[in-house]
């Protein structure tokens, strides 16, 4: 009775997907990524469940009737994603850095348009948008930010949409694949391995990222050794030239010279 009269937990994917299926997904995919309040939705998690629950076992895990629509959720969800970070651009191309302009509190920190602020300069707006998505808060705070730093309009809805194809479908169907292994694995009793999973999910969601820095640092190193080689050429030919030019003030140098021959 007691667990029964507890308000739904807004963090627990399971519960939300058991609670508002399908179209749950869509708004929370919508809200987290287009409004700045939604950033403390388990995007990844909640994908990745919702893909197990759109299998086979989908019932056995979450009970009858809970399994979800496999096309519904990979043709609306990366929809709604694509038009919840469209309207965070227009929110931050409309009203500019004053939507920041408040002070830290319990679900806003300035450390998060930072963040955000970072990625699309140290990766271009392209790589930003589309990496953005699969790091939790970046994804929410980085389509505000691409509007007040200018992006256009047409050029982050084509990345947008990139990132949220790769996103939405690619945890979906890596939860879809896998959820037979899931159930075969530990039962009904997903609820205890809630945090592995989600582990699994959010490791998977940085390779991206990291493989990004992987890259990034080999170039400034190939950077920093061409700078070095361009630097110790060039200094060796003015070392060079300054021994010619010494060699040229030396009253003896031409009659050293004559005396050889």
């Amino acid at each position: 009775m007691l667990s029964e009269s507890i308000a739904l937990n807004p963090l627990d994917p399971k519960e939300m997907i058991h609670t508002f299926g399908v179209v749950g997904i869509w708004v929370i995919l919508f809200a987290e990524t287009g409004l700045l309040v939604g950033f403390f939705f388990p995007g990844d998690s909640l994908l990745f469940l919702a893909g197990v629950a759109s299998s086979s076992v989908a019932d056995a895990i979450f009970g009858a009737g809970t399994r979800l629509n496999l096309v519904a959720l990979l043709i609306g969800g990366p929809l709604c994603a694509i038009a919840g970070a469209q309207f965070g651009h227009w929110l931050g191309s409309r009203y500019g850095r004053r939507m920041f302009e408040r002070p830290n509190s319990r679900l806003f920190k300035r450390e998060y348009v930072e963040k955000a602020e970072y990625y699309f300069q140290k990766f271009g707006p392209a790589k930003a948008v589309v990496l953005a998505r699969f790091i939790p808060i970046v994804r929410t705070f980085l389509n505000p930010v691409a509007g007040v730093l200018g992006m256009p309009a047409r050029q982050f809805f084509l990345w947008n949409v990139v990132g949220a194809i790769l996103w939405v479908d690619g945890i979906l169907l890596v939860g879809y694949l896998l959820a037979a292994q899931i159930y075969n694995a530990i039962g009904d009793k997903i609820d205890r391995y809630i945090l592995p999973v989600v582990a699994l999910v959010i490791l998977i969601s940085v390779l991206p990222i990291f493989f990004e820095f992987l890259r990034d640092r080999r170039a400034r190193k190939r950077g920093e050794a061409v700078t070095v080689v361009a630097a110790a050429s060039g200094a060796g030919a003015v070392d060079a030239l300054r021994r010619e030019a010494e060699g040229d003030d030396d009253p003896g140098h031409g009659r050293r010279g004559q005396h050889r021959r």
